[in-house]
């Protein structure tokens, strides 16, 4: 195939901040950074270039669950083909996900950890599987997960060409193993690790950055870390008797006396609206985190439009009573859903009766792991721990809350 290309100057299309990300060839390129600190589609840019730079390459992309990848790593890399200006060269194919350019075979594909099998089994057909991209690294708790997708790229390659694997994250909390691996360690020719935030993103316009600069005044601890890309100091978790464990719904229904407990949260613009779909053994004190749904941006049409694709339309939902028009928008639709009871400390009440349980998590919620990691108390300004939760990584938190609350008002905790 004869290639045509058209020339473009790289630092315009780039932008600034990752010189050095760019152009470093060791193991490991490990990269914490804010939200719109531009990690992603920097990382996106830069595989499509070297891909159709380095003929043997191939590259596998990675995130916990795989059914986050189309909208994730997917979009971020049909973009940067757009970006680039280099449609016509790439073939897009969306079941299964997997992008291919073209005039060489060269592929990149996509897999979750939550099927170990297809991750490393492999096979390329044109060159050598050298490159890997773990996108929202902070989901991989797990760090023997990690050594198992370190360990799939191996091998010789040719010279010129070199193996890598980039992790990009949001620094939620500090006790992360990615911290002591990677940024901790002695200085090491082979790792790169690096902090970006939204002040490289020449491309934020000024409602951007209004944001950050109403968190930076509002809330200065969520922009340490959300605004600047530091490592989050979680202490006092909210909820400590949980545990991330793989189950099947038939396996725990046959083993114990569950009840259904769905809880839907609001959001849009800033804050994605949550769904909770758990049970619960009241008898036991078990509850089992099942499914999520977690996204911004989502009108109700949408919400009620993503919980019938997940299978959930006709289950009965507890959703925020402060949203009483979205909750009769959704009825309209068909949903059966009931805005939550509000009383006096009420959140309290249903946080101490969810704290007398043992939480099982399916990993494919990585939102609420997310959530329930950093879910921590309050504190005043000279440090002391309030009788309140931070009032943030509470979406899928509130949720579990309505969900589960006609157990809890059944227990008399809600008043």
């Amino acid at each position: 195939m004869k290639i045509s290309y058209q020339k473009i100057y790289l630092p315009d299309v780039v932008g600034k901040g990752y010189k050095t990300f760019w152009n470093f060839k060791g193991r490991y390129r490990v990269v914490k950074g804010s939200r719109a600190s531009k990690k992603s589609k920097t990382a996106a840019l830069f595989y499509i270039k070297k891909l159709m730079e380095y003929p043997e390459a191939n590259l596998l992309v990675i995130r916990k669950t795989y059914r986050t990848l189309k909208d994730s790593c997917f979009t971020e890399l049909k973009w940067a083909i757009k970006r680039l200006g280099v449609d016509q060269w790439w073939d897009v194919k969306e079941s299964p996900l997997e992008i291919t350019y073209r005039p060489t075979g060269q592929k990149i594909y996509f897999r979750g950890l939550d099927d170990p099998l297809k991750v490393t089994s492999i096979t390329v057909d044109v060159g050598y599987l050298c490159w890997m991209w773990i996108e929202e690294a902070y989901e991989v708790m797990s760090e023997a997960d990690f050594d198992t997708l370190d360990e799939s790229i191996r091998g010789e390659v040719p010279d010129g060409l070199f193996k890598q694997i980039t992790l990009t994250f949001n620094p939620w909390n500090e006790h992360h193993w990615i911290k002591k691996r990677f940024f901790d360690c002695e200085p090491d020719p082979d790792i790169l690790a690096m902090t970006t935030n939204y002040m490289c993103n020449e491309w934020l316009d000024e409602a951007d950055l209004k944001v950050f600069e109403t968190m930076k005044k509002n809330n200065p601890r969520r922009f340490a870390v959300a605004g600047l890309g530091g490592w989050g100091i979680v202490d006092g978790l909210v909820y400590e008797n949980w545990k991330e464990e793989e189950f099947s719904l038939r396996e725990i229904q046959n083993k114990y006396d569950l009840k259904s407990g769905f809880g839907l949260d609001f959001g849009y613009t800033n804050d994605p609206s949550a769904a909770f779909i758990g049970f619960v053994d009241v008898d036991n004190r078990k509850i089992y985190v099942w499914d999520e749904m977690y996204q911004k941006g989502l009108s109700n049409r949408k919400i009620f439009d993503n919980l019938s694709q997940m299978g959930y339309s006709k289950d009965r939902f507890t959703g925020d009573s402060a949203e009483p028009k979205s909750i009769d928008e959704l009825k309209g639709y068909g949903m059966r859903i009931t805005g939550a009871t509000k009383g006096k400390d009420s959140i309290i009440n249903g946080i101490q009766w969810i704290q007398d349980c043992e939480i099982i998590i399916h990993p494919r919620c990585v939102n609420f792991l997310t959530e329930i990691s950093n879910y921590t108390w309050d504190k005043d300004k000279f440090g002391n721990k309030l009788n309140r939760p931070i009032d943030d990584f509470n979406h899928l938190m509130d949720a579990m809350r309505y969900g589960l609350e006609q157990y809890i008002r059944k227990n008399k905790w809600l008043i």
